[in-house]
């Protein structure tokens, strides 16, 4: 599913964020991605959602080579990636049911099919009943599970979260980690950035940890030869 293959970047101040950084996570794995901040975490994440382009090296993301990928391409490769952000970032002034909405309106998918798979959403996450509710009528923990709801209602092979437990308590971030399992019992795989090692201990999944832009921990397998693809 995602491969990095001695992958470094600097960005133009001059900072390295990633040193030579090559791992791979399998189809229908749980990661997380450990470092303190700065070690480059948010920086892989970028680099998978195509946010970012790597300096050196080659990222691999469902087959796909982004150092390939032209332009008009890159808004179809994000529509396989669900993103789930530490601040929500849920439109205030939209009700609950826009904001799981936006990614399948932006798709132009059909209005029938985008209330099927809204309301399904946010039933895997709890909140179905919510769907008029705003943002602000939410508690923190509600919020963080509309972002998730938006993050997979377009059913993405891949799931990944930036410290999407930061802002909660720990019981809220054991529930969060909870959905993430139950995303990846169904096939989806899952990349999470955190610096909570606890909650990483607690759910026993691999670790991939970074320490000043490069890889120091982790289980990293032989990687196959990189062939970029269009």
């Amino acid at each position: 599913m995602i491969i990095f293959d001695r992958v470094s970047k600097r960005y133009a101040n001059g900072r390295e964020a990633l040193n030579n950084v090559s791992f791979n996570v399998h189809n229908g794995e749980m990661v997380f991605l450990t470092g303190r901040s700065g070690a480059g975490k948010s920086t892989v994440l970028k680099l998978i959602a195509l946010l970012e382009r790597p300096t050196r090296g080659n990222v691999l993301v469902n087959g796909r080579n982004t150092q390939a990928l032209k332009p008009r391409h890159i808004a179809a490769f994000r529509r396989h990636i669900g993103v789930v952000f530490q601040d929500h970032k849920l439109l205030p002034d939209r009700p609950v049911f826009d904001n799981v909405a936006l990614p399948l309106a932006v798709a132009a998918t059909p209005l029938r099919e985008i209330d099927k798979r809204v309301r399904a959403a946010l039933d895997q996450v709890g909140l179905l009943g919510k769907e008029r509710l705003l943002p602000l009528e939410l508690s923190v923990g509600e919020q963080q599970r509309v972002g998730i709801a938006r993050a997979v209602v377009s059913k993405p092979p891949l799931l990944i979260a930036d410290e999407p437990t930061g802002n909660l308590d720990p019981d809220l971030s054991r529930e969060v980690m909870r959905l993430f399992r139950r995303f990846q019992d169904v096939g989806v795989t899952v990349v999470v950035a955190t610096h909570d090692l606890h909650l990483v201990r607690e759910f026993g999944q691999r670790v991939l940890a970074l320490e000043g832009g490069q890889l120091i921990g982790g289980a990293v397998d032989t990687l196959p030869s990189v062939v970029a693809t269009r």
